[in-house]
C-alpha cells in the first residue's frame, strides 16, 4: 500500500508499469514454482519484493557499477532473480571444490557402481551434492540423499542416483540406505545436497542489485565494450 500510495501520489503515471511488473514477475514466480524450480516462499518472496520495490530506487541510491540497467529501472525483481541465479552458481564451483578436496584427502571413490551412472548424471552431482555418513542423513532433515538403495527380489542391491530430490519418500529411501550401510553392502558416504532455501541467494541478489547493480548487465556491457 505504502509503494502503491507513493507512486499515485508522487508520479501516477507509473502506476500502470506498477502493474505490469507486479503482473510478470508474479506469472514468473508461479511458472518457476510449478516447474520445481523453487519452494513456495520464495515465489512469495519475489511476488512481494514486486509490490514493495518494483522499480530501482534512483531517487536514493546508485550502484556502485554507476548504471542503471534498463531491466532495473522497469522490472527490478528480475535484476534481483538473475543476480540470485548467479549466486546460486557459485555455489557448484564450491561443491566441485569440496568434493576434489574430500577425494585427495580421503583417497575414496567419488562414484561407485551405480545403475543408471551416466557421466551427465555424475557430472551434475558433483556440482550439486557431497558425501555425508548415512548418519547425518538421519539426523538432519534438509539434507538430501541424492542416491537410493534398493533389493530386488533375488537380493541384489541396486544402487542409483538421483538428481532431484524430493521431499516425498525421503525417509523411506534414508532407511534404505541406512540398512545398505549396515549390512556392508555400501560404503558409508552418501551422496546428499543440502536443501538450502532459494531466499538466501535472494537476499544476496538484493544486496547486490541494490549496492553494486545488474550484475548479468554488467556483464554484457563489458563483453560488448
Amino acid at each position: 500500500m505504502l509503494t502503491f500510495t507513493e507512486i499515485y501520489v508522487f508520479e501516477r503515471s507509473l502506476l500502470p508499469l506498477f502493474g505490469v511488473c507486479f503482473g510478470l514477475t508474479a506469472l514468473f514466480a508461479i511458472v518457476i514454482f510449478y516447474a520445481g524450480g523453487w519452494g513456495g516462499a520464495d515465489a512469495k518472496a519475489l511476488m512481494c519484493l514486486a509490490l514493495a520495490l518494483p522499480f530501482y530506487p534512483a531517487s536514493l541510491a546508485t550502484p556502485l557499477s554507476g548504471e542503471i540497467s534498463p531491466i532495473s529501472k522497469n522490472l527490478f525483481p528480475i535484476t534481483v532473480f538473475s543476480n540470485s541465479v548467479l549466486f546460486a552458481a557459485l555455489m557448484t564451483l564450491v561443491m566441485a571444490g569440496y568434493n576434489m578436496v574430500w577425494r585427495v584427502r580421503t583417497g575414496g571413490e567419488l562414484f561407485e557402481k551405480y545403475e543408471n551412472g551416466s557421466w551427465a548424471r555424475k557430472a551434475l552431482i558433483l556440482v550439486t551434492g557431497y558425501k555425508v555418513p548415512v548418519q547425518k542423513l538421519k539426523e538432519k532433515w534438509h539434507v538430501y540423499p541424492l542416491e537410493d538403495a534398493e533389493e530386488d527380489a533375488e537380493g541384489n542391491l541396486k544402487r542409483k542416483l538421483v538428481t532431484i530430490p524430493k521431499d516425498e519418500g525421503r525417509d523411506a529411501v534414508v532407511s534404505r540406505l541406512d540398512s545398505a550401510v549396515k549390512n556392508g553392502k555400501i560404503p558409508d558416504a552418501i551422496w546428499a545436497t543440502p536443501g538450502l532455501p532459494f531466499l538466501i541467494f535472494i537476499t544476496a541478489g538484493l544486496i547486490m542489485a541494490l549496492f553494486v547493480g545488474d550484475i548479468v548487465w554488467i556483464i554484457i556491457r563489458f563483453a560488448l565494450a
